[in-house]
């Protein structure tokens, strides 16, 4: 897997101050993108132990509410083990700390796939310009959604987050 960047005391891509990590690799290429340096899986920086200890360094700290997996799409091909496999790991060792997921895949698609379960929140959906709108809390678009992954799964169908816009 590749990256592009972590960004630490992120407050723009999901409650509280986070950590992201930009991954490369998304196959949607959605129209004025706001990311789309990121689209090439064979670009950025080899994810190594050295960028794994640093998201856990700051995840360490008290304030840092959880992180944020982005970019790229976090669910493509060249993504998904690794990302699935990291998610693991940070809600075992850090189980207070919250793990949001943006991609451009549906709930509907993706509701089966490991990662899902160590998720508290999920942003699906293709980015639409046509929809597009600055109101919006932690999406681009109308028709993205934010979900509460673990209300989801409990009751079945598609939950909301809270704080959803």
């Amino acid at each position: 897997m590749r990256y592009h960047n972590i960004t630490k005391d992120d407050m723009l891509n999901g409650d509280g101050l986070r950590v992201v990590l930009w991954v490369s690799g998304c196959s949607h290429c959605c129209k004025e993108c706001h990311n789309p340096i990121t689209w090439d899986p064979n670009v950025g920086l080899i994810f190594d132990e050295a960028a794994r200890q640093e998201i856990f360094h700051e995840l360490e700290k008290d304030y840092v509410s959880g992180i944020t997996f982005s970019g790229g799409d976090p669910l493509h091909i060249a993504n998904t083990y690794e990302v699935t496999a990291l998610a693991r790991e940070i809600r075992e060792k850090y189980p207070e700390k919250t793990i949001w997921l943006y991609t451009g895949y549906l709930w509907e698609e993706i509701q089966n796939m490991e990662v899902v379960r160590y998720l508290d929140v999920l942003v699906d959906g293709e980015f639409e310009v046509d929809k597009k709108d600055n109101q919006l809390h932690w999406k681009g678009s109308a028709n993205q959604r934010v979900i509460n992954v673990p209300e989801t799964l409990k009751r079945g169908e598609v939950i909301l987050h809270e704080e959803n816009c």
